[in-house]
């Protein structure tokens, strides 16, 4: 496979107050992470065109991994790091490229485990399990969590926790049927689990349609970590509380949760018991998102466009958790005349090394050339 290197506009080594150091990592492999600096950014750019932001990661890798035996790249959302080694986890709708479904009729693996420095592959699983893969979660000991987004009448609607080795463990929800009852759920987009082991998953992909269908959901379910139902909290909306397709989710390192409330152009913040604490509204229209363990917040946005938000750009906004602005900029493929607004991905994540990847979906999967595009850190 030929690698396509495309060079942005600007880089910098500083970015959202913070330097660059060697650190041990998980696993005792070494490691880049951040280390705060005194360094601080006076001039803070408009985030809706990102243009005089900083570009920590202006070298791009496009189709940046091959899969087996010749397939082609269908779309996907979801890219996530493993806790214990570094590599890279994602997922291929199996060829499939817009939301009818790609795995549903299939028997190949869907779910890959690639090296963070060769792209080999280094695990796959999940032959016949999926309709929709949507959200992906890797959590600290390594077992890997996928939701499946749409449904037939014996898959989808579900989370499964594998393995690292591809062993099912847990499923939540009933194959192929969707509810909002609880134990069903209704197009469920992504997966996390909080530091003790509680499961959050976030549920209504179509609450962003104009005009939802009667059932749709826009809410946050939480379970115990054996699988058990606890609690559910949100309804399509754009009050606090409320959410038009909770796109991603993740925590940060104080255990707030952290949804891409995506219809509404905002994270929205939480406590483990549904108690709403904040809401940013300058990382634009969120797809996908992800925090370090230094609470650097990196988001994907894939749909900007002058029909559902004007005057703003995909690509990728970054940031602190701490706070609601933006102070660095990874800019999407494809900028034309006709297209200012440029092609991003869905799904987003930072290996330790600082580089960046995006997960191509439907929207972008075509301009990025592949499934998965490496956004390499500036040295």
């Amino acid at each position: 496979m030929k690698k396509r290197f495309v060079s942005c506009v600007s880089s910098a080594l500083v970015f959202s107050g913070l330097l660059w150091a060697t650190a041990c990592a998980p696993g005792g492999e070494e490691a880049e992470v951040a280390e705060e600096s005194l360094a601080d950014p006076t001039a803070i750019a408009d985030p809706a065109a990102g243009g005089d932001l900083p570009n920590p990661a202006a070298q791009v890798v496009t189709d940046w991994v091959d899969l087996p035996d010749g397939r082609e790249w269908g779309s996907t959302a979801g890219v996530d790091i493993d806790p214990i080694d570094g590599h890279i986890w994602a997922y291929d709708r199996c060829g499939g490229v817009g939301l009818a479904g790609g795995c549903a009729e299939t028997l190949v693996d869907p779910v890959f485990k690639f090296h963070r420095e060769t792209g080999e592959i280094l695990a796959s699983f999940g032959a016949g399990l999926f309709v929709l893969p949507h959200g992906i979660h890797v959590d600290a000991d390594g077992n890997v969590w996928i939701t499946d987004s749409m449904g037939t009448v014996d898959k989808g609607h579900q989370v499964v926790k594998f393995s690292p080795e591809g062993e099912v463990l847990l499923t939540l929800g009933r194959a192929g049927r969707r509810g909002i009852e609880p134990g069903f759920f209704n197009e469920p987009c992504d997966v996390v689990t909080a530091p003790n082991g509680d499961i959050f998953v976030s549920d209504g992909h179509s609450g962003q349609n104009p005009n939802p269908a009667e059932g749709s959901t826009g809410r946050i379910i939480k379970f115990s970590p054996e699988g058990e139902y606890i609690m559910e909290w949100g309804t399509i909306g754009d009050g606090p509380g409320q959410f038009r397709t909770p796109h991603g989710i993740a925590f940060d390192s104080q255990g707030r949760l952290f949804v891409a409330d995506r219809g509404n152009h905002r994270i929205q913040i939480f406590d483990q018991d549904g108690n709403y604490l904040d809401s940013y509204y300058q990382f634009s229209r969120i797809s996908g998102l992800f925090i370090d363990g230094d609470d650097n917040l990196y988001t994907i946005d894939s749909e900007s466009n002058p029909n559902n938000h004007e005057g703003w750009i995909t690509g990728i906004r970054i940031g602190h958790a701490s706070e609601d602005r933006v102070t660095a900029f990874i800019p999407p493929h494809a900028i034309s005349e006709e297209r200012p607004f440029g092609y991003a991905g869905e799904g987003v994540a930072v290996d330790w090394d600082g580089n960046v990847y995006a997960a191509e979906g439907p929207i972008s999967l075509r301009a990025a050339g592949g499934g998965l595009t490496k956004y390499v850190r500036s040295p």
